[in-house]
């Protein structure tokens, strides 16, 4: 047996050839010869399975081998959150029935025999815990079209109907009047958005004491169609409200896995991102990151509504307040303000107020003095490096426990 020097790669690439056109003539010597290789060569060590698998150790196997693995990528979830859409739907045309008379080589007037067309499918929601936002729920539906009749009184095949899975707790409102027209609240709840046209009958329908030769088929019936705006009645157990660069998103990286991006300017947060708050008896609470809002939001100024429409389907609030400003009891007011001129009562929900960036100066004194303007508990955090989000979480827990859970 030759002895190759395994000191270098070209070395190694030698011996890899010589071993290519040697194992062809021997099969089973020749994987016994690979692992001794492999167990020589650094380079052929790490494919070693690839080659067993395939038998081969050309040069592409060992640039293979060298090649670079990409590295991970970074923790950022930029996965869109949709908790209401506009969706059209559509039944399927029901099938034309077909006008056929049956002819026979014995029988020349054989009546009648056309037949009826398939019903069009229905387009039905329905409720599952399995799904947890709307972001796969497609603008237009369409259900599938029955079948055409055939001879020899032939029906055509009805459509199946399409059913759309959305979130337990999903309400649709009709587009033009706002009106409530369905509420899937429990799971395996259906609603029937559209219904699919009939089939249309055949000649051989026809066929009567007085009409023997029937000459008359009809079309299939249309389906129906319809928009609808489909919203989530509550998207998370609490929501984290503040202006922009608070430390909301990198406070909801602190309380959960959830990895929304984190950045130095304002608007990083465009759409909500959720996460759970996992606890020691098996326990979650959804906690939504809402994009941070503006003065005058209530007016819809830098895309007021759209957020304000996310916070009403939290059911707690957790306002976060960035205590290294000057006079943070100002931005507590102005967030309640504008959730009140929004909607009458939202900012009495259950809620806590959550000084964020203690690490920071001044943040002490501004903490001492947002207590003594406010007059209600504070819970000082420091989402970056960690401090005190224990005691908040279990602060979260007591939230649920007491409104939450019980509603």
């Amino acid at each position: 047996m030759l002895v190759f020097d395994w000191s270098g790669r070209r070395e190694a690439t030698f011996a890899a050839d010589n071993f290519r056109i040697y194992g062809k003539c021997q099969g089973w010597y020749s994987q016994e010869m690979l692992k001794n290789i492999c167990q020589q060569c650094h380079l052929l060590q790490s494919v070693r399975t690839a080659i067993l698998r395939h038998c081969s150790t050309d040069v592409a196997s060992h640039k293979l081998a060298t090649k670079k693995v990409k590295t991970r990528a970074a923790g950022n979830t930029n996965e869109s959150f949709a908790d209401h859409c506009k969706v059209r739907v559509r039944g399927g045309n029901g099938g034309d029935g077909s006008m056929v008379f049956l002819r026979q080589a014995f029988k020349e007037f054989g009546g009648p025999a056309g037949g009826d067309g398939g019903n069009g499918g229905h387009v039905i929601f329905r409720a599952s815990n399995k799904i947890s936002n709307l972001n796969l729920v497609r603008a237009v539906y369409q259900a599938d079209e029955g079948g055409r009749g055939e001879g020899n009184c032939c029906h055509g095949k009805s459509a199946e109907h399409l059913y759309i899975e959305v979130p337990t707790g999903t309400i649709f409102k009709e587009l033009e009047t706002q009106k409530l027209v369905a509420d899937l609240s429990s799971e395996g709840d259906m609603f029937l958005a559209a219904r699919g046209g009939a089939g249309g009958r055949g000649n051989h329908f026809f066929l009567s004491n007085e009409m023997r030769v029937p000459r008359i088929c009809e079309e299939g019936g249309r389906g129906e169609e319809e928009q609808y705006l489909v919203e989530l009645r509550v998207m998370a157990n609490a929501g984290l409200i503040g202006f922009p660069n608070a430390g909301k998103s990198t406070l909801l990286r602190a309380l959960s896995r959830a990895r929304p991006k984190v950045a130095s300017y304002a608007f990083t947060t465009r759409k909500p991102h959720i996460g759970m708050v996992q606890y020691d008896d098996y326990a979650q609470v959804s906690v939504a990151d809402i994009p941070g809002l503006v003065t005058d939001a209530h007016k819809n100024r830098g895309l007021g509504f759209s957020f304000l429409r996310h916070i009403q389907r939290c059911s707690c609030l957790l306002y976060v307040l960035d205590l290294s400003q000057e006079e943070p009891w100002q931005q507590l007011k102005d967030l309640k303000y504008e959730l009140e001129q929004f909607e009458t009562g939202l900012s009495e929900r259950p809620h806590a107020i959550i000084g964020n960036k203690i690490d920071l100066p001044k943040a002490r004194k501004n903490l001492d003095l947002l207590r003594e303007k406010v007059q209600l508990p504070v819970y000082p955090v420091s989402a970056k490096f960690l401090l005190n989000i224990e005691e908040l979480k279990c602060h979260i827990r007591k939230i649920y426990d007491e409104h939450i859970d019980k509603s």
